[in-house]
């Protein structure tokens, strides 16, 4: 089994709440006063990065979404920022192909994550020069990048009570310190907002006080606060290549039948989060609610994750609705539920 070690709190010792992050850029500006309408401003679009820079490969299983190489992204992006784009978020995908030509590199750190020729570091700097407007936000985590495909970093694996299968457990520690370096890099490559996604307890702690020690204070850090073991994430792991190798999340990402989703947000408030998520989205409409009246002055986002986009889509492709229509009223009812910010592939 895969066991998760909990800690952090010593990363609480200097928590300073700061107000500037939070509004430094025109679109995190707009979110403070968003409603409940779906405009330009709200929208968030996801895009998987691909180490190989002439890439444009299909997802199979989120059909018309791609794995974008850095050298193609203005092929995407020129388009959707003539109609009003705003904010992008970033994640890497490592290609098989790419995996061979880093042996050694997709380890049980993720060494390849903040490498300065990886394919989010090189997109940051591209997006900051070719798109200054744009809202880069950098997706934080490691399980693209190591070989075991989890979002921390292992301890050594041992035997329980002489038993053959190994009992292989998370170092919170050094995952967060792992974490907390990778922000650092990308905030220095160009990312407007470093958003962790990984799970470990401590890490916006520790996030913010590196981002402080480099003079980076400026960068704010919108956290995937309450992120269920949902199995909407299945064609996301396609994309980004990052199914587990063995075992599951469900040790360190939240039970969907659970409630500790506002304990993990006021966890995360505390350590100085500057933005909250909720992931998934649809399902999870009472989570939304629930954090909109806990912290109504801080913007909330939810992502409408890969598995609730290929649903819509396959939905419509069997006449079962319109598609526009039906995106529509999911984005409205996530909005009308208190998200402020809806990250979706149909942005």
């Amino acid at each position: 089994g895969i066991n998760a070690e909990y800690g952090g709190a010593k990363y609480m010792k200097r928590v300073i709440k700061r107000l500037h992050p939070t509004f430094n850029h025109k679109v995190t500006r707009a979110w403070h006063g968003l409603k409940h309408k779906i405009d330009k401003q709200s929208l968030v679009f996801p895009i998987f990065v691909s180490d190989v820079k002439s890439d444009k490969n299909p997802i199979n299983s989120m059909p018309g979404q791609f794995q974008w190489g850095v050298d193609r992204l203005p092929e995407l992006l020129d388009p959707l920022v003539s109609k009003g784009l705003q904010s992008v978020l970033l994640f890497g995908a490592i290609t098989q192909q790419g995996r061979k030509d880093i042996q050694g590199k997709s380890d049980n750190v993720g060494s390849w994550a903040d490498q300065i020729e990886g394919p989010v570091i090189t997109a940051l700097t591209k997006l900051k020069k070719s798109y200054p407007e744009l809202l880069r936000i950098a997706d934080v985590c490691l399980c693209q990048y190591t070989h075991h495909g989890h979002c921390g970093v292992f301890k050594d694996h041992n035997h329980d009570h002489g038993s053959e299968q190994p009992i292989v457990t998370l170092d919170n520690e050094k995952s967060i310190d792992r974490i907390s370096n990778i922000a650092l890099r990308y905030a220095q490559a160009g990312a407007d907002v470093v958003a962790p996604s990984d799970m470990m307890d401590g890490r916006i702690g520790l996030i913010k006080e590196r981002l402080r020690e480099h003079n980076l204070s400026e960068i704010p850090v919108m956290s995937y606060s309450a992120k269920y073991a949902s199995a909407m994430y299945g064609p996301f792991r396609d994309a980004a290549f990052s199914t587990p190798k063995f075992g599951d999340r469900r040790c360190y990402q939240l039970p969907p039948d659970s409630k500790l989703g506002i304990e993990a947000i006021k966890r995360d408030l505390a350590e100085g989060a500057d933005f909250i998520m909720i992931k998934p989205a649809g399902g999870y409409l009472d989570v939304i609610h629930a954090a909109s009246q806990l912290a109504p002055n801080i913007p909330l986002a939810a992502y409408q994750v890969s598995g609730e986009y290929s649903m819509l889509w396959h939905g419509a492709k069997a006449g079962c609705y319109d598609l526009r229509t039906a995106v529509m009223e999911s984005l409205i009812s996530i909005r009308r539920a208190g998200a402020d910010i809806i990250i979706t592939y149909y942005t």
